[in-house]
């Protein structure tokens, strides 16, 4: 390991660039000379090995002349999956516990080991069911395996899946929310020499990181997680303290067995009661939510956790305070939920959670596809969700599919134009994918009677590629697949590299003179060094229902996107007739208590709503910078570092007051209060509010 780094250090000293192809030959070299296996000198290995010398041997280290300057090009070579941090933030996906579904869509996927339309064996849901569905320890196990891989967890984005977020019950929202931020808090990161499985650790370890021992222990592939996880020199105290819960619940052994098969191991219930319960589900003889209330409503052991799986909201505040300054902030929370689900009282609950971002499930704005799929959603109720949205500040992720039942290539066309031009919808971002067909999905029964049918390879590219011409530059399409694997997919695409099919079609388009890509994430400069000289802020405007919309975005000359703001104006007076409340009318004392602000300022009236949200008021629901995720107060070459954020909000703040706006809000997450402060903005209720008297 020492050789290579010492390598790759001589390389960099001498100017050379160090890329994926030169580092496998230095490994292949290294492997060679040993006479060993080249996965003990694999890429993921080097990383951890070099910061436990940095910090377990310092005179080691010294020797080695790393400077500052060395140690980033270093860090940038040996860093794995760059992608994961090229927008600027790292992210964090969590899974909640399985739970009934309030919805009965028929292209679902029935899985009884994690919550409805995921599959346990989704990476995201295996870590989560091996965590017992926890959220500190799953922040934990994803902590430590950014910082293994090289990447800056200073800004941290946590994305919160599991179906509807409103069906559960509002104390395990509250619990669920407060336990990510104290594990950010708590800085719960394990050694780095080896990613732990947040299960069955031993209490002492039995090898060092390094040893002969570990390094055997790494090399095989028939060492259990445990035994690897049991190498790592500290293991969190919170993570001990978590599942020693577990423990004592019977939800967790006290000690792995070392040869367990994965999915026995990670559920902690019996293999033969999951699959025996699964079949029925697949046969029609029990539904989901039967399936999970006889495994998990029923169990002693998980009803036991529940007792404790619950908190209020001053012991969410109090973890809100400290990730203020934390280590590892939250600059941005998404909840999951569905259009039906979208109501004032329950965007209160979830932005006082500290929640930034709705991913919502919309799949369709054409009622007679929503109705043949079993949403229970009507276009009414999802042009509703999108302005509530809006008007309380929310960056707005929709899911949309193609290929659904019912559905032909042209009116998929046609309602994703809608969905993304018809001032009722246009979303902030898209999750846009087709159609699959899962075993334990009620789509199976129709797929077997002919009633639907896969596009072939060449309609699905085409209908996808002629989506993302269709979407406006304000709008970013995040995903075109969905983590299942080929094998759990009875019918559809399988391809997991489908986006790139997508993109090379649109590229040879545009090089025979076809219409540009205007979406966000193709644009993004991503890792890429940004001359800021050359850089212009353009200003696309927009109407939807409720807002006039300004989407500002620093561009290249080329058009790629180096950072964006969306900026809402509020239409005055707003058109109350569509939401079935008024913000000038005086709620009822009940929904009053329920929607007060949380810490009003101190020359506020609550008054339900009309404190929340005046038209008065211009909102600023999203500010993003792109360059590679970089540690809180150091400088760097990216596109964060040239006070591109702070010019994007001084302009919004412009157009705003020439836009007779007085005040401006903004839907800052809990750990960037503090930057927002000193732009001048203070905490009002549930937001942070600057007056654009205050600066010309």
């Amino acid at each position: 390991m020492e050789e290579i780094i010492l390598q790759i250090l001589a390389a960099l000293r001498r100017g050379e660039t160090v890329d994926d192809c030169a580092l496998v030959k230095l490994v292949h070299a290294a492997a060679k000379r040993s006479g060993g296996d080249k996965r003990a000198f694999a890429k993921r290995r080097l990383l951890p090995f070099y910061q436990r010398v940095r910090r377990e041997e310092p005179e080691r280290w010294a020797s080695w002349g790393v400077t500052p300057e060395l140690e980033a090009a270093l860090v940038k070579v040996l860093r794995m999956k760059p992608r994961r941090s090229a927008s600027g933030v790292a992210t964090i996906t969590v899974i909640t516990k399985p739970w009934p579904c309030s919805g009965s869509c028929i292209f679902c996927p029935n899985d009884v080991r994690c919550p409805k339309s995921y599959l346990h064996n989704e990476p995201a849901c295996a870590r989560a069911e091996q965590a017992c569905y926890d959220p500190y320890l799953q922040v934990s196990a994803r902590l430590t395996a950014l910082a293994q891989m090289g990447h800056a967890t200073d800004k941290i984005e946590l994305i919160v899946l599991g179906g509807t977020w409103s069906d559960y019950p509002e104390d395990y929202q509250t619990w669920f929310v407060t336990e990510l931020f104290r594990a950010l808090n708590d800085d719960a990161i394990a050694g780095e020499a080896a990613n732990p499985m947040l299960r069955g650790f031993a209490d002492e370890p039995r090898a060092m990181p390094g040893t002969e021992s570990a390094a055997h222990a790494e090399d095989s592939d028939r060492v259990s997680a445990n035994q690897v996880a049991s190498a790592v020199p500290a293991i969190p105290p919170g993570v001990r303290e978590r599942r020693a819960q577990y423990v004592a619940c019977g939800l967790m052994p006290k000690a792995a067995p070392a040869a367990a098969p994965a999915a026995e191991a990670g559920s902690w219930l019996p293999l033969d009661v999951l699959e025996t319960t699964q079949r029925a589900v697949d046969a029609g003889k029990l539904t989901y939510n039967q399936a999970v209330a006889h495994l998990y409503a029923g169990s002693s052991a998980w009803c036991q956790a529940a007792k404790w799986q619950r908190a209020t909201l001053a012991d969410l505040e109090r973890e809100h305070a400290r990730n203020e300054r934390a280590r590892h902030r939250v600059v941005g929370l998404v909840v999951e939920t569905r259009p039906d689900a979208i109501t004032p009282e329950a965007l209160v609950h979830i932005r006082r959670l500290g929640a930034t971002k709705i991913q919502m499930g919309v799949q369709s704005v054409d009622q007679r596809i929503l109705d043949k799929n079993g949403r229970n959603t009507t276009v009414g109720q999802i042009e509703q969700a999108f302005s509530l949205l809006r008007l309380f500040g929310f960056k707005i992720h929709a899911h949309a599919m193609v290929n659904l039942l019912g559905a032909t290539l042209q009116s998929d066309r046609a309602d994703y134009r809608r969905f993304v031009t018809d001032p009722a919808f246009q979303p902030d971002e898209v999750k846009l994918y087709p159609c699959a067909l899962i075993e334990s999905a009620r789509l199976r029964e129709r797929y077997e009677a002919g009633e639907w049918v896969p596009y072939t390879e060449d309609e699905l590219v085409g209908v996808l590629a002629d989506d993302v011409l269709a979407t406006p530059a304000f709008c970013r399409v995040s995903r075109m697949i969905r983590d299942f694997s080929s094998g759990d997919i009875m019918a559809g695409n399988k391809k997991p590299n489908l986006r790139q099919m997508v993109e090379e079609r649109l590229a040879r388009a545009s090089a025979a003179g076809g219409a540009p890509v205007r979406e966000i994430r193709y644009r993004e400069i991503a890792t890429s060094e940004v001359d800021v000289d050359a850089l212009t802020l353009d200003v696309v405007p927009y109407e939807t229902r409720a807002t006039s919309e300004r989407f500002l975005q620093w561009v290249t000359p080329e058009g790629r996107i180096a950072g964006f703001l969306r900026l809402s104006l509020p239409h005055q007076p707003l058109g109350t007739g569509d939401f079935g409340w008024s913000l000038q009318d005086d709620p009822s004392r009940e929904r009053t208590a329920a929607l007060e602000p949380l810490n009003p300022a101190p020359h506020a009236s609550p008054t339900g709503i009309a404190s929340i949200i005046n038209p008065k008021e211009a909102m600023i629901r999203e500010v993003h910078v792109y360059g590679m995720a970089t540690r809180v107060g150091e400088d760097g070459a990216a596109a964060q570092h040239h006070g591109l954020g702070r010019r994007l909000i001084e302009r919004a703040c412009e157009l705003a007051r020439e836009a007779g706006y007085k005040r401006i809000n903004v839907i800052s997450a809990v750990g960037t209060r503090e930057y927002y402060r000193m732009l001048g903005f203070h905490d009002h209720g549930l937001y942070q509010q600057r007056s654009l008297d205050e600066r010309g």
